[in-house]
């Protein structure tokens, strides 16, 4: 089984942009799935203004690619297809909605992230977005 999300990957100063949700011990991408009739931009611009009360640029939304992993506290043989986007903000970021805490990370924090998020920190530093 697949759990279909979309995800913000946002990158500065070499670091990505990652939040921990309440109730989890590992971080995550903003973002998440899809609502019924909702495209990719709809989708993750509302995740991104709930977890972080920010407004995503439409004009620089941009694929990135797409990471498949195990689903992180899901049921065995359940994967994640995540379709990681990129965009311009504005707002300030900070934890809101279900999100307790943002975090920038790099390569030497990959413990910390859930096995997708982990995934799109590789597919971020193949894109050239990471060192």
């Amino acid at each position: 089984m697949d759990l279909d999300v979309v995800a913000w990957v946002h990158v500065t100063r070499d670091r990505m942009l990652a939040v921990r949700s309440r109730g989890r011990d590992l971080l995550y991408l903003p973002g998440g799935k899809r609502e019924p009739g909702e495209d990719d931009w709809s989708a993750l611009s509302r995740e991104v203004r709930e977890e972080l009360a920010l407004e995503l640029d439409r004009g620089s939304f941009r694929e990135l690619g797409v990471v498949r992993a195990a689903a992180h506290d899901q049921p065995a043989h359940t994967h994640v297809r995540m379709a990681c986007f990129t965009a311009a903000y504005a707002g300030e970021i900070r934890a809101a909605g279900e999100v307790d805490e943002f975090r920038y990370v790099g390569s030497p924090d990959r413990a910390l992230l859930a096995p997708a998020a982990r995934a799109a920190l590789d597919l971020a530093a193949a894109k050239g977005l990471l060192s």
